[in-house]
């Protein structure tokens, strides 16, 4: 008898709010399974949430994705109870208002928002080439267009501090480096990593600390329904560009990344942090 699997299996970080909430009622619209790796909880006054709760549609993973060994044990969790996983949509990522470091030590933009996802791709893969998509998107963000100089040797202690254009907008362009430099050998393996900007879109992340006090008009005025940046990372996996890998693309078009010279660096950086902190299991 043919084993046959059930719907297609989305995982997707920071599900509990915003882009990542928008995502996941699409996709349990669309009759996915989603698993939410969350830190904090998912509300279930939402009609189409509450009832995937209750027939497992939608199953919850908690941690804290910035301790590490939270992290590890979350992963564990999964890689115990689930079997496949199609598409990781590695969503959560954090905007703050001040330098602050993670327990690890490193700055936290680049912890959460660049090593976390390399973490999460390495430690699932299993379950990615058990999956028929065998898809990776890393959400990232225009703001690093704007970033004049980059060093991947300052990512986890850098000299200064600026909102957006700063530590973020870094964390945000090695994250796509990583990405861009890993898929050549993703691919090998059937693996597409691409990643991708949600735009603007009127979220809490999008009014916090993080956010330039210049930039708050703005985002009342312009910003959109985090619906709309949730489609974006719909058709980054699903949509036309869903053949493309190892692409940014930000308003759905491949743009190219400056700094692309130190992509290898930022890979091997982050796979260092992941072979000395991770996988020899010293969390």
């Amino acid at each position: 008898m043919t084993n046959i699997k059930p719907s297609k299996v989305a995982l997707v970080t920071g599900a509990a709010s915003g882009v990542g909430f928008e995502l996941t009622k699409r996709l349990l619209a669309e009759g996915w399974q989603v698993l939410a790796l969350i830190r904090s909880s998912l509300s279930s006054e939402d009609p189409l949430i509450a009832s995937s709760l209750q027939t497992k549609q939608l199953r919850i993973y908690k941690a804290d994705l910035a301790d590490f060994k939270s992290l590890k044990a979350v992963l564990s969790q999964i890689k115990s109870k689930e079997t496949f996983i199609d598409v990781i949509f590695n969503n959560a990522g954090v905007s703050l208002g001040e330098r602050n470091y993670s327990l690890q030590g490193r700055e936290m933009h680049f912890e959460v928002n660049t090593v976390v996802p390399y973490f999460i791709y390495l430690e699932l893969k299993p379950l990615l080439l058990e999956g028929t998509m065998k898809t990776v998107i890393n959400t990232s963000s225009n703001a690093l267009l704007f970033l004049k100089q980059f060093d991947f040797k300052t990512l986890d202690k850098p000299a200064s501090f600026k909102k957006l254009v700063g530590p973020y907008a870094a964390s945000k362009l090695a994250l796509s480096l990583w990405t861009q430099e890993a898929a050549s050998s993703a691919l090998t393996e059937g693996i597409r990593l691409t990643s991708a900007c949600p735009g603007g879109n009127k979220t809490t992340m999008t009014k916090n600390a993080g956010m330039p006090r210049y930039m708050i008009p703005i985002r009342n005025l312009f910003f959109s329904h985090p619906s709309k940046g949730a489609s974006r990372l719909y058709e980054a996996a699903l949509g036309h560009a869903k053949e493309m890998t190892g692409v940014f693309l930000n308003k759905g078009k491949a743009t190219p990344l400056r700094f692309a010279e130190q992509s290898l660096n930022v890979l091997e950086k982050v796979h260092f942090i992941y072979q000395q902190e991770f996988s020899m299991g010293r969390v």
